[in-house]
């Protein structure tokens, strides 16, 4: 074998030998997400995030050489056959945008993707490829989204109780205070009706008494 034969072959070894470690399992684990090879799924403390065909398949380039540049053009033969008319630059790059998107990543300051000038792009993580199924680490201080949306929604359910006792309580104070206005509307009417009352009583026990003598 000819020494430019030689050359020629060795820079795709590295990429050969990572791909077969993505293969060597089903789980791909890097920072807080976890990757489903037989699913093609992502997920992010048990939360699925939507990745779109393309978008996918970059993050699995990306994968298969970590550390390592994954230059545009790989990224454009991995993504659109040879055949293919678009504006492959700006096609690439928003795809990589929205694979930043899902993972909640940077270009300014990235902790997954970091953009190569004028090359392309690199992962900064290093990835663990398991048959198990187990969720992944998760960064210092970032709680597992299912824990997240489980205390949201306690959180709202004490705020809808707080409220419904306010209500109940303003229920109750306006009935008490209906209740005290009636009774002091009734008492006043009482007050104006009892001096009336012993008139018309003394006026019939009169006559009566007068008719009785005459």
């Amino acid at each position: 074998m000819s020494p430019e034969l030689i050359s020629m072959l060795e820079p795709d070894e590295p990429a050969t030998s990572e791909r077969t470690l993505l293969s060597s399992g089903r789980y791909v684990l890097f920072g807080p997400f976890r990757i489903d090879q037989q699913r093609q799924e992502v997920t992010r403390g048990g939360a699925r995030l939507k990745l779109q065909g393309k978008v996918y398949q970059v993050l699995l380039t990306l994968l298969e050489k970590p550390g390592e540049v994954v230059t545009r053009e790989e990224l454009r033969t991995r993504l659109w056959p040879a055949d293919t008319h678009v504006n492959y630059d700006a096609n690439v790059n928003t795809t990589v945008n929205k694979l930043r998107q899902a993972l909640g990543d940077s270009s300014d300051k990235p902790l997954y993707i970091e953009t190569i000038p004028r090359k392309g792009y690199c992962l900064l993580v290093q990835p663990e490829v398991s048959d198990k199924s187990a969720h992944p680490h998760f960064a210092q201080g970032e709680p597992p989204a299912d824990s997240a949306q489980e205390s949201s929604r306690g959180s709202v359910t004490l705020s809808f109780s707080k409220s419904d006792i306010w209500i109940v309580l303003s229920v109750i104070g306006l009935i008490l205070v209906g209740m005290l206005l009636g009774a002091g509307i009734t008492r006043l009417v009482i007050s104006h009706a009892a001096p009336m009352a012993p008139y018309p009583l003394a006026i019939f026990f009169s006559r009566a008494s007068a008719a009785a003598f005459f």
